[in-house]
């Protein structure tokens, strides 16, 4: 059913429950699957601010790849930046490029209020793409 899984990974304790999940599928299914982080910046009056480091952003990207790998799964990393507002975008795109059926994101609860200033990563996802999106399960041990 699904060959082709982008995940899509943050610094939140969310993504070892995505990353698992994916994995399963992955198995199930014999798919492939691509890991994107984007590393967030935010943007001020006079600068473009990051909100994680190179070396942070990649040890996220880093895990959640061998993760996979140690489950026997084919997959590949990408690690991208941009503005908070562009996260969305950049794995809408990532998902195009790679042709994937499947987008897995970790849920992040927000307010509705700052859902309306900010929409959620996820309903943008969802929003700009073809592929089925799937939102993992929080562990509520990780919460």
């Amino acid at each position: 059913m699904f060959q082709r899984i982008l995940v899509a990974v943050d610094p939140s304790p969310a993504r070892h429950t995505a990353v698992r999940l994916v994995g399963e599928l992955a198995q199930l299914h014999g798919a492939e699957v691509r890991v994107i982080h984007v590393a967030a910046q935010a943007a001020s009056v006079a600068a473009i601010v990051p909100l994680e480091d190179d070396a942070e952003a990649k040890a996220v990207l880093d895990e959640a790849v061998a993760a996979l790998r140690e489950q026997g799964v084919k997959v590949e990393g990408t690690l991208a930046k941009g503005l908070t507002t562009q996260i969305a975008e950049a794995i809408s795109e990532t998902a195009a490029e790679f042709g994937a059926d499947l987008i897995v994101l970790s849920p992040h609860h927000r307010s509705a209020l700052e859902a309306l200033f900010q929409p959620r990563v996820s309903d943008a996802v969802a929003h700009h793409t073809g592929a089925a999106v799937l939102l993992a399960p929080e562990d509520p041990d990780q919460t």
